[in-house]
């Protein structure tokens, strides 16, 4: 098996993290990995926000909860969130910023650090707490929120794989 087909059968979500922090260099070639993911037409209608400010991703973290019905961190203590957002207008827009999302997965597993995507990123940037926080970073108001893909350090070996169900494959010869 090769590194891509590797990464790509034993990733699983990390739902534990440790508090050491993802050196920038790691999270750099994982970030450039999710520019890369291919987009309708080419035209590179996400962004990616990448939070390691503890107090901004906290403050993500406590929306997210409230979506949720819940007082439980849904970042399960990942340092790193990396937002993906893309332009609504955009018709490929919540397909391109899936292939964003699918890259920056795949990339941490290539660089030995767990990650998780969390949903409720449209839901968070559609409250005026999370708009407020686009118009802080002076991302314009075009962007509808994708994913959230948090990054850390795993606190304990993955699960195996479970089954792969059957029928998951459908030939049509």
């Amino acid at each position: 098996m090769n590194e891509i087909e590797t990464c790509l059968i034993e990733r699983r979500s990390t739902k534990n993290f440790l508090p050491k922090p993802v050196p920038k260099d790691v999270l750099e070639r994982i970030l450039t990995a999710g520019t890369y993911a291919a987009t309708g037409r080419g035209r590179q209608s996400p962004i990616i926000l990448a939070v390691t400010n503890k107090a901004l991703r906290d403050r993500l973290s406590r929306i997210n909860a409230d979506i949720l019905g819940t007082d439980a961190d849904p970042f399960y203590g990942a340092p790193v969130v990396l937002v993906v957002l893309a332009e609504r207008e955009v018709h490929t827009h919540v397909y391109d910023g899936s292939l964003v999302m699918g890259n920056l997965i795949l990339a941490a597993e290539s660089e030995g650090v767990g990650s998780c995507w969390i949903h409720r990123a449209k839901e968070t940037f559609e409250r005026e707490e999370g708009k407020q926080i686009l118009r802080e970073l002076g991302i314009e108001d075009k962007y509808e929120g994708i994913g959230n893909c948090v990054l850390g350090y795993p606190a304990g070996a993955p699960r195996p794989a479970a089954p792969r169900k059957d029928g998951y494959i459908v030939w049509a010869e």
